[in-house]
């Protein structure tokens, strides 16, 4: 359980200004540039031993993400980039910080990107996202006319710009080459790696992306000490963290708590329980809809973490927790997922723009129970097919929900199946 002291974001709510006088009295901004002045290899070195993982799914270390940036310049200014297109279903964390507290995010994009040696930050928002880009864009209107950015960066001599870029709802943008290739004005596809964006990321220069959360929280840790942030949590598994639960609870919300908090008192401490009670619990799953269910057994008593999840084949993702009580048609769900990914695949990669068609096909006539028992086999065949052998991770994401659905209902599957054919045969 984590203790009021220790959150980060402490106008979730928007219970008070969201703006630079409410921002400074939740001390925003408080001695930024002592911070900056400890140097660049200070800095990074800060967010490594905090243990600080990406928040935006994949969960690689920050830290390490940021030393990849070139210490030299050949030449070519650095940016940051800032992936605010948060369009994983089930997931509204990043949309809440830039609605109530877009100062943490403005300011970490002034410390990240000068502990990398960036130029500017460039915030990728949704278009989706009205009134967090004004929010967003006015908190960066008032750190430019307080000089906390800008020509003399919080009077350290330093010169940093953020703009806000607003993309057009394309799920794919999510994907980091694809925001960037959709940031140059091109259209939203991922490329190939490598080369990484480290080395020639927006406009063939090294490029930093990193999620809206994995930015805000930097302040808060260089003020209270690597060691605070490390001590929240498990091993590799460190810190606060935004949750959003939605689906079939008595009180959905987004919340920040400590990782590593079980599943089971995450629910039942903020959302008031499942609907109906715990034993009214079909499964849940637990990082945004690409990441493979678990069955109620399974949420008993698993921890919401990066390794604790991948242990039971599933992720943390984005931490977006998607409650299905006993009413669900798990399998229907399951179809809707798959529709979602078919319709969001940029068509790049043959397997992923062929595959996620042909699985959804499938799914589709799985609900009806119109297909034969040796297709659950074939399509758990195509899942693997697809996963693993695409540009990006969409494949991945439209597979894996499947997968899930066959590793932990497939007794469902086959009683589908069987009442159809009884069906036919009793209609005959």
């Amino acid at each position: 359980m984590l203790a009021d002291q220790d959150r980060i974001f402490t106008n979730l709510y928007g219970l008070q200004s969201p703006f630079l006088d409410g921002a400074k009295a939740r001390g925003d901004w408080d001695g930024t540039a002592a911070l900056i002045a400890n140097g660049q290899d200070w800095l990074i070195t800060q967010i490594k031993e905090s243990g600080l993982r990406g928040r935006g799914g994949a969960g690689f270390p920050t830290g390490l993400k940021m030393s990849f940036m070139p210490k030299e310049s050949d030449g070519r200014p650095s940016y940051l980039v800032v992936n605010a297109d948060e369009g994983e279903p089930g997931t509204c964390k990043d949309r809440e910080i830039m609605r109530h507290d877009p100062h943490k995010l403005v300011e970490g994009c002034l410390i990240a990107g000068y502990a990398m040696r960036a130029v500017a930050a460039y915030i990728y928002i949704r278009g989706e996202f009205y009134r967090e880009a004004e929010n967003l864009q006015r908190a960066i209107d008032e750190a430019y006319e307080s000089g906390l950015i800008g020509e003399n960066a919080c009077g350290t001599g330093y010169r940093f710009d953020v703009y806000v870029h607003r993309g057009m709802g394309a799920y794919i943008c999510g994907e980091e080459t694809a925001l960037i290739e959709s940031l140059e004005g091109k259209k939203g596809q991922p490329r190939l790696k490598p080369p990484f964006p480290a080395n020639m990321g927006v406009w063939g220069c090294p490029t930093t992306v990193s999620n809206v959360e994995s930015i805000a929280v930097i302040p808060t840790i260089l003020r209270r000490g690597a060691t605070w942030f490390s001590g929240i949590g498990r091993p590799n598994n460190t810190g606060t963290k935004l949750f959003c639960i939605s689906g079939h609870v008595n009180k959905p919300c987004t919340v920040e708590e400590a990782m590593s908090i079980p599943l089971r008192e995450l629910i039942e401490k903020h959302c008031g329980g499942v609907r109906g009670g715990w034993d009214n619990l079909l499964a849940i799953i637990p990082g945004g809809s690409s990441v493979p269910l678990l069955p109620k057994h399974i949420c008993d008593d698993v921890l919401m973490d990066f390794d604790a999840l991948k242990a039971v084949q599933s992720g943390l993702g984005t931490a977006a927790v998607i409650v299905m009580d006993k009413s669900t048609d798990v399998v229907k769900a399951i179809a809707r997922l798959s529709k979602f990914y078919m319709h969001e695949s940029c068509g790049q990669c043959t397997p992923c723009r062929e595959g996620t068609g042909w699985m959804w096909r499938v799914m589709d006539r799985l609900v009806r129970g119109e297909a034969d028992v040796p297709e659950i086999d074939l399509l758990q065949e195509v899942t693997k097919q697809v996963e693993g052998h695409t540009i990006c991770a969409l494949g991945d994401a439209a597979a894996w929900p499947i997968q899930g659905l066959i590793r932990h209902f497939r007794p469902e599957l086959e009683a589908r199946i069987a009442a159809y054919k009884n069906a036919q045969v009793q209609a005959a």
